[in-house]
């Protein structure tokens, strides 16, 4: 059981990096998706995988409910937990968290209630060839006593952290590979069933 106290939120490399292709694959879209993982002790929250879930209709019921149903089937083979949730606005400069987010976030914490959302920040994506920051390039988002969802900057006591320290050296060698293209969502699994939601082959 986790204590209720500040949590560390640590997302591992594949997990990371596959939400931020999801977003780069669909730049002119706002996408989503879900984060999996487990309690490690009293004050870490391990993210271990993540799914892409959809680049249009993010809001409609019926697709989201298939895709918990089947998520939450994978998750119970591998004794992972929906932790959480991913969201990237439609527009580069859109930086608010919005009534998608916090009612997908809400859903979530019902059932979890130390859920994070993660919200894509663009410029610091955009940042990444320039500079030397082993940051996640997203802003974390948790509940506050009133139920709302905060956002948490650096001088909050609950963080986000990666794994691997070297996670943003290997998004962009995969962005200069251009990797997105073989990126699957839940969204392409709907329209054809042969592709694959887990994406095995991505980190070949």
């Amino acid at each position: 059981m986790m204590g209720g106290g500040e949590l560390t939120y640590e997302l591992s490399q594949n997990a990371y990096i596959k939400l931020d292709l999801h977003a780069l694959k669909h730049r002119t879209t706002a996408v989503n998706g879900l984060l999996l993982g487990r309690a490690n002790g009293d004050d870490v929250l391990e993210i271990a995988e993540s799914v892409p879930l959809f680049h249009s209709h993010l809001s409609l019921l019926p697709p989201l409910e298939i895709s918990l149903i089947l998520i939450e089937e994978y998750c119970a083979t591998k004794g992972l937990g929906v932790v959480g949730y991913f969201h990237a606005n439609e527009t580069f400069d859109d930086s608010e968290l919005g009534n998608v987010a916090k009612n997908i976030g809400d859903h979530i914490s019902r059932y979890f209630p130390q859920a994070v959302i993660l919200l894509l920040n663009n410029n610091k994506l955009d940042a990444l060839p320039k500079g030397k920051d082993r940051g996640p390039v997203m802003h974390l988002y948790t509940k506050d006593a009133y139920k709302s969802w905060k956002f948490v900057g650096s001088d909050g006591g609950s963080h986000l952290t990666i794994k691997e320290p070297a996670a943003n050296t290997v998004l962009l060698d995969y962005i200069s590979s251009e990797k997105w293209h073989g990126l699957v969502d839940f969204e392409d699994h709907l329209e054809d069933v042969t592709k694959d939601w887990l994406n095995p082959e991505l980190f070949k």
